[in-house]
């Protein structure tokens, strides 16, 4: 798993910027991107988009999308990532979605997820099947969400 310090490491030494955009995760990712010191110099900001119609408003999610399919869905994902990325001026964007639990949201079982990341000209999305209590797949989530960044920078 890589961590936060080494992603922060990784931004700085290409002249990356990055932004965030979450739902589940309720911000807990931006945190530990910002809890590495010098993080300032890469991490432009997060905006937390928990309630389905912010996506739209705030992250320029396509309403009718939204509307189709709900908040969890890979191109939702995908959609958050691109629209942190240019609302928050950053070369990077990466986006949390999901059902956190306890309970299902929207017809998905708590554990189902899904990360945007928006590098250069390519937006990919990534799901995952988690498991615990609702503590647990928000921690996995960052955790993940952090390791499948380290994969797409450059070395």
């Amino acid at each position: 798993m890589a961590d936060a310090a080494e992603i922060i490491d990784a931004l700085r030494r290409h002249g990356l910027t990055i932004a965030v955009a979450e739902s589940l995760t309720g911000g807990l990712l931006v945190a530990e991107l910002v809890s590495v010191p010098g993080a300032s110099a890469v991490v432009r900001g997060g905006v937390v988009a928990y309630a389905t119609d912010l996506k739209a408003a705030l992250l320029g999610v396509d309403s009718a999308l939204l509307d189709a399919v709900g908040a969890i869905h890979p191109d939702v994902a995908e959609q958050m990532a691109a629209g942190v990325r240019s609302r928050l001026g950053a070369d990077i964007g990466v986006a949390t979605t999901g059902a956190a639990g306890p309970d299902p949201q929207d017809g998905h079982a708590p554990g189902e997820v899904w990360l945007g990341f928006a590098i250069g000209d390519r937006v990919s999305s990534v799901g995952l099947a988690l498991g615990g209590d609702r503590a647990a797949i928000r921690g996995d989530t960052v955790s993940e969400s952090l390791s499948r960044l380290r994969l797409l920078l450059p070395e």
